[in-house]
């Protein structure tokens, strides 16, 4: 007779991805190749819950399709797709018709900003009056359209879907309501009617950057303006293990320029972007530190896992999108980052991965050879070697067989 021990449901797994724009999906394709090749019993597009934000959305969609971790990298960071190439472009294409409607406006705002300084003359100043012009800034110097475009195409091809509701495992994409500023997770009851390439385009949508994504008469952005991971959403549907990356950590640049990665001073030279960027990712990192510890006193008999750069590091935080190279030194190194993080916590991480069936092999992890590309070309050559000992054999053969043909005809004459 069998023990209720027996009937025990098998331990469910979830991936949960941050954000980081574009080099932050970059990042995570990287980490998640050095995973995917280091954790036998784990498959990448056989999870039970996936969740993504931002640039997280943007793969964690892509793995749900069933797209592999080594597709990931030819496509999205070596540029080998044959069908659909990508183009990180597509990110930045100017907001026209935004920054079009905002001009348009001008003559009415410094109409009623004329109107109101004459009518209450004492009450403020022709220059306070003229304050109104605020309104005639974009909400967004990008339209990320042609992101949703290029995800609605992909999503359609054969054995791929852009409807949540017609994939195997569960998928949710976060963003955030503007106006109500809570979090909306995409694919859940209620949201999944929504197309998953619309959805990454509302979860990428960084503040002043991007301009809303409207959905049912709703706007939304970044999902990261509530959370840097959500990984409490892969708990909530029952996940009992989850891996996360989280690519956006501030620079520590004392560190930095510590390891030899910039110049003193670097940070602060290098203009209001990066120090935007420094600002925002400190307050998302900080977020993101306070959610991990309240996912131990929330969830104490579930396990997360999480991976992330080092912040010493400057190379990643000045990287260049635009740059085909800059990509590949992003995966490369989010790659040897994460293998070197798995080898170094190795003896921590095997009883915990072992309970979920999932084994660590030190042996690739200590592969000090390993690179990305040899990953993903190195194990196709024995099957070039096979299919060319196999032709060889075809063409032994039938060498043979003509020479008994030829020994038959000079028998006969």
């Amino acid at each position: 007779m069998s023990s209720p021990a027996d009937h025990k449901p098998a331990p469910r797994i979830g991936l949960a991805l941050g954000g980081g724009g574009p080099l932050g999906g970059i990042y995570e394709i990287g980490a998640l190749r050095a995973l995917d090749e280091a954790l036998d019993g784990l498959d990448f597009n056989n999870i039970d819950v996936y969740v993504g934000v931002n640039g997280g959305s943007f793969v964690a969609a892509n793995l749900a399709n069933q797209m592999t971790t080594a597709q990931l990298c030819r496509i999205f960071v070596r540029n080998e797709a044959e069908v659909h190439p990508f183009h990180p472009e597509v990110f930045y294409r100017p907001a026209f018709r935004e920054i079009g409607s905002r001009l348009l406006a001008i003559p009415g705002l410094v109409s009623t900003a004329v109107s109101r300084f004459v009518n209450n003359p004492y009450d403020q100043s022709l220059l306070e009056a003229m304050t109104i012009l605020a309104q005639a800034a974009p909400a967004g110097l990008f339209d990320n359209e042609g992101l949703h475009e290029y995800l609605k195409r992909a999503f359609t091809m054969l054995g791929r879907t852009n409807d949540f509701r017609q994939l195997k495992r569960s998928l949710y994409i976060v963003a955030a309501d503007v106006e109500s500023t809570e979090a909306v997770c995409f694919g859940a009851p209620g949201f999944d009617h929504v197309p998953i390439s619309k959805a990454i385009q509302a979860s990428t949508a960084s503040p002043g950057l991007y301009v809303p994504v409207e959905i049912d008469g709703r706007y939304y952005v970044d999902g990261t303006l509530r959370k840097g991971l959500h990984a409490s959403v892969a708990f909530e549907d029952g996940a009992d293990l989850v891996f996360a990356v989280n690519p956006q950590v501030p620079i520590d640049a004392s560190a930095a320029v510590r390891a030899g990665s910039m110049k003193p001073g670097e940070l602060t030279r290098s203009g209001m972007p990066n120090l935007l960027s420094q600002t925002f990712r400190t307050m998302v990192y900080s977020r993101m530190q306070s959610g991990i510890a309240q996912y131990a006193r929330d969830y104490p008999d579930k396990d997360i896992l999480l991976f992330e750069p080092t912040r010493d590091d400057a190379k990643l935080f000045f990287s260049n999108v635009f740059s085909f190279q800059s990509r590949r030194m992003v995966c490369e190194h989010a790659y040897q980052m994460t293998r070197r993080d798995l080898l170094n916590r190795a003896d921590q991480l095997e009883p915990k991965l072992s309970r979920y069936g999932i084994k660590l092999r030190r042996d690739r992890l200590e592969d000090e050879q390993r690179t990305i590309s040899t990953s993903l070309y190195g194990e196709m050559l024995p099957l070039y070697v096979a299919k060319g000992r196999k032709k060889k054999s075809e063409k032994g053969r039938l060498a043979v067989g003509l020479d008994n043909v030829s020994h038959l005809f000079s028998k006969a004459q």
